[in-house]
């Protein structure tokens, strides 16, 4: 079956994606009932109830909500639309929705309905999805509730169309169950926090909004391979597999030409995209082989989540009609770069200013160093949060892996910015001349930015925003952001009020907000760090900074439950201490279930294929030994076959034992009643077995007869595109 797999996938012809006479701009957001197109299905009070919502908040009456049911339902059977689902993130990770039909019968016929009830309300079941305890299966209750901030859009299948309308999901008592819920209470708490420090500066400023562009990594392969590989079906990641050859060794991958039919998927996949909404403009090939990435522009932060939700979804349903399998797991393959997901975040007001950019002089620009204080401020004073919100089974592997940033939360800002900070420190003023540029002969000139990059960096300012480069690839990246901006719109609120304490005491506004920016500064500056995250340097200088360095998901997820993180939620109503602690039991869960899911697949693999594998090679050598003594050679000369066997044999006895002792390992985590408990079991003495057992398992397809290894390796799986 492996052969025949890279016969399929070496065949398989490139598909051609004709979209001649259809411009971008025909093309962008057709599928979507954006608010150019709401004038011409709705009457004045619905169109004014519905900006309301979007622009302002306001709650809409159900009256306006049967009115604006009534318009979206002649915009979606206009094209061909004949179901209606509400579409919401429960904490699966994944998407979800429940398709109903416009139509109902009435007197022997069908009769289109969508109310306004509809469009608001529906009562998916809340014991099914994980609740962390605040369902219990005899609680079915639950609802989503219809988020008009985020537009609704169509959603295209082979064989018909569906109208999705984003929601909230809850549950019958009004907890969250999803992750929009609490980023939406996020934005609007630094909405309101923002701006109120905005107006030390503008007192023009009435809004500000969170700004977010998402950088998307992901891995392609042939559909035909992918089916040969149990893991990568069941785990999202090779358990096995020796290192091709040629990997990344060459760096010739990185920005390199797209393969054709890579390339041809890309751009359906940005086509599909771009009908939804959603505003990809960059594709590029990735550092490791295989791998590759797209990016959109920025976008307001629930739209942007909203986005790369169903953005993956898209992906994989595309790819599939190229013969591809999309890959999002932060470390597919062992050796080589895993994938990450790039959160770009800054803020910026309703008169257009952008509260996290620099301008020509940061020295200069107070409301800058406002905000880009404040901010770190609230990193340095939530770093456990913020690493919490990252912890995954998957990016534990890719975390520190030199490929991506460590586990210890640090941020990293430029030597300018630096040398700004430490004047404003000590009241020094460092020259630091003029603009600097790069000058190449017939070459326009090279603007030289305030900030360098730095990969090693979980939190790095690149410029006019701050990039939270830790986030994995198959995350929501409503988690982090949640965290963030509730970080953020924590640490403005504490800093207004420490300002407006020196202003009632008689400072001037400026000489106020100065001073507590410096004791800002000096609290947290032992965060900021310009060097080599992964260096063994940099692990010493951390721990002697007091900085944490929590490198497995389950002692990471215990920040959820801090008291700490209990105090700046629930102060805030972002969650609930219940909330919150249904949160860290979800997350455990769903990682022991991923570790039991990839130790069962091990074993699988393990005994079914690469032992017969091993038992086969062997017999096979065996008897050509006795071919060849048969034939009058003697012990000498058979020697070196002997040897082959003696080191098959050896690797096939180490890894049958530590597989065994694995799953006696994980019947014993089973056992385990607590789970945060059965967690940490499945962490250090199930998941710490694995690496051994792949070592052993890998040596043998490095010696055990090519023709006999029967799932596709790294080779086939990376370069035959």
């Amino acid at each position: 079956m492996r052969f025949k797999a890279i016969e399929i996938a070496q065949e398989r012809p490139s598909r051609k994606v004709d979209l001649t006479g259809i411009s971008v701009s025909e093309n962008f957001a057709a599928n979507v009932f954006t608010e150019d197109v709401m004038p011409s299905y709705l009457s004045k009070d619905a169109l004014t109830a519905i900006k309301g919502a979007i622009k302002s908040g306001t709650k809409i009456s159900r009256e306006a909500a049967t009115l604006i049911a009534s318009g979206m339902k002649a915009w979606a059977e206009e094209r061909g639309v004949t179901h209606y689902t509400h579409w919401f993130q429960p904490l699966t990770g994944s998407t979800a929705e429940k398709h109903d039909s416009f139509f109902e019968p009435q007197d022997g016929r069908a009769v289109s309905k969508f109310s306004g009830n509809d469009l608001v309300q529906q009562e998916p079941d809340a014991s099914s999805l994980p609740s962390g305890g605040l369902r219990n299966t005899f609680e079915a209750r639950g609802y989503t509730a219809w988020d008009p901030s985020s537009p609704v859009f169509i959603y295209e299948n082979t064989s018909g169309k569906t109208l999705c309308i984003p929601t909230v999901f809850v549950s019958y008592n009004g907890d969250a169950l999803d992750y929009k819920a609490p980023l939406l209470k996020s934005l609007s708490l630094l909405d309101r926090a923002a701006t109120d420090v905005c107006k030390y500066f503008d007192p023009e400023v009435t809004h500000v909004q969170g700004s977010l562009g998402i950088e998307q990594e992901y891995f392609l392969v042939d559909r035909a391979l992918y089916t040969q590989r149990p893991d990568l079906i069941m785990c999202g990641r090779t358990l096995f597999g020796y290192m091709a050859a040629k990997n990344q060794q060459m760096d010739d991958h990185y920005f390199g030409s797209i393969p054709d039919r890579v390339f041809n998927y890309m751009y359906e996949m940005e086509v599909e995209a771009h009908k939804l909404g959603i505003p990809l403009r960059t594709r590029h090939n990735e550092v490791a082989p295989g791998q590759y990435e797209c990016a959109p522009q920025f976008e307001e932060i629930n739209l942007a989540v909203d986005h790369n939700q169903l953005l993956m979804d898209l992906m994989d349903e595309v790819a599939a009609k190229h013969g591809f399998k999309v890959l999002l797991h932060e470390k597919p393959f062992a050796g080589i770069n895993g994938s990450g997901k790039h959160n770009n975040w800054s803020m910026i007001s309703d008169t257009g200013t952008n509260l996290l950019g620099p301008g020509n002089d940061p020295d200069s620009n107070l409301s800058f160093l406002t905000f880009f204080i404040n901010t770190i401020k609230a990193v340095h004073d939530h770093a456990d949060l913020i690493r919490a919100s990252i912890a995954t089974a998957g990016n534990d592997h890719r975390l520190g892996a030199n490929e991506a940033p460590p586990a210890i939360i640090s941020i990293f800002i430029g030597s300018t910015l630096t040398e700004v900070l430490n004047d404003l420190e000590t009241n020094t003023k460092t020259d630091r001349g003029s603009e600097k540029v790069i000058n190449i002969a017939k070459i326009p000139e090279i603007m030289v930015d305030n900030t360098d990059r730095n990969r090693t960096s979980p939190f790095a300012f690149t410029g006019n925003k701050f990039e939270l480069r830790a986030v994995g690839s198959a995350q929501n990246s409503a988690a982090p952001m949640t965290a963030l901006n509730t970080a953020v719109a924590n640490q403005l609120i504490e800093f207004k009020g420490k300002v407006d304490g020196l202003v009632n005491s008689g400072m001037e506004t400026n000489a106020a907000i100065l001073q507590v920016l410096k004791d800002e500064l000096t609290a947290s500056k032992r965060i900021l760090f310009e060097g080599n995250g992964y260096s063994d340097e940099w692990v010493e200088e951390a721990a002697k900074r007091g900085l944490s360095n929590v490198k497995d998901t389950p002692s990471a997820l215990a920040a959820l439950v801090s008291d700490s993180t209990i105090d700046v939620m629930t102060k805030h109503d972002i969650f609930s201490k219940r909330e919150l602690e249904s949160r860290h039991e979800i997350q455990l869960e769903d990682y022991q279930k991923k570790i039991q899911i990839e130790g069962r697949i091990i074993d699988d693999i393990a005994y079914t294929k690469i032992f017969p594998a091993t038992t086969r090679y062997m017999k096979e050598v065996a008897e050509a030994i006795n071919a060849l003594k048969a034939s009058g050679m003697t012990d000498s000369d058979v020697a070196s076959h002997k040897e082959i066997i003696a080191e098959v044999n050896m690797h096939f006895s180490r890894l049958k034992s530590l597989v065994d002792e694995m799953v006696e390992e994980r019947k014993k985590a089973n056992k385990i009643d607590g789970n945060e408990e059965r967690a940490l079991a499945y962490c250090f003495n199930v998941k710490s077995k694995f690496d051994d057992i792949r070592y052993h398992a890998d040596k043998l397809e490095r010696l055990v007869d090519d023709r006999l290894w029967e799932f596709p390796k790294y080779r086939e799986l990376l370069y035959i595109k």
